[in-house]
């Protein structure tokens, strides 16, 4: 173990009343606002733009450098650059720290609003047209709701080594409506608890049974082609 990547994080908004230092082999740990584990910028508040600001500032440097790198016109090419190097990294863990405040969708987006408007023929193009026409992509923001969904799939049928209880709970029986693997939706005080996975995903989960009458029999890789001709729109925070 390395003493030096050790430190301490106290989460919430009141600090402690005395500093709690800790050592190991006699060496103190320092007490940090921040700290990243497993490639996720963890602050106090729980909050994501602190780590949100570092991918994004990372993206647009890896998405220049493509532009820069490639003299092609192909955009076919261009675009699975981008796919491999840049949304590799927007998308890592998004799980985790998948943001639900408007400023911090936005700042993500951006990257994905620049890129394509770069590439030859489709500067004139709105946003949506270039992704929708000429790119064939979704939004960013869309592209976090299938994520959630797919990991909730593989939760719920157990295609991970992760306890369904840790995470949901089923609705009752006497809702009839929809699939029988709904989820009960928590009522949170607090919007960090809004914006955890296992309550942001109940809603568009639930959506399903309207859409796919025995998704439950779905392999994975069907169930990720089949969310994406649905229209989650109602359940993105900007449109």
């Amino acid at each position: 173990m390395s003493i030096n990547k050790c430190c301490i994080l106290s989460i919430g908004r009141i600090p402690p009343a005395a500093p709690a230092f800790l050592y190991i082999d006699g060496q103190q740990m320092s007490l940090v606002s921040s700290c990243c584990d497993l490639g996720v910028l963890v602050s106090q508040d729980l909050k994501p733009t602190a780590h949100i600001k570092q991918m994004v500032a990372s993206a647009h440097r890896r998405a220049h450098a493509i532009l820069r790198s490639f003299w092609s016109g192909d955009i076919e090419t261009l675009i699975r650059a981008f796919n491999v190097y840049v949304l590799s990294l927007l998308e890592y863990n998004s799980t985790v720290w998948s943001p639900q405040g408007k400023q911090d969708i936005e700042c993500i987006e951006r990257v994905l609003h620049r890129y394509p408007k770069r590439l030859p023929g489709l500067k004139s193009y709105s946003y949506k047209g270039r992704l929708k026409n000429r790119l064939n992509l979704t939004t960013l923001e869309m592209q976090r709701v299938h994520i959630d969904l797919v990991w909730c799939y593989k939760i719920v049928f157990e295609l991970v080594d992760v306890n369904f209880d840790d995470f949901f709970t089923l609705a009752p029986l006497s809702q009839t409506r929809g699939h029988k693997h709904k989820l009960y939706k928590q009522r949170c005080s607090m919007n960090v608890g809004t914006s955890f996975f296992a309550n942001r995903v109940a809603d568009a989960w639930n959506y399903l049974g309207d859409n796919i009458t025995d998704f439950n029999s779905l392999p994975a890789f069907k169930f990720k082609r089949t969310i994406k001709l649905i229209d989650f729109t109602m359940f993105l925070k900007c449109d």
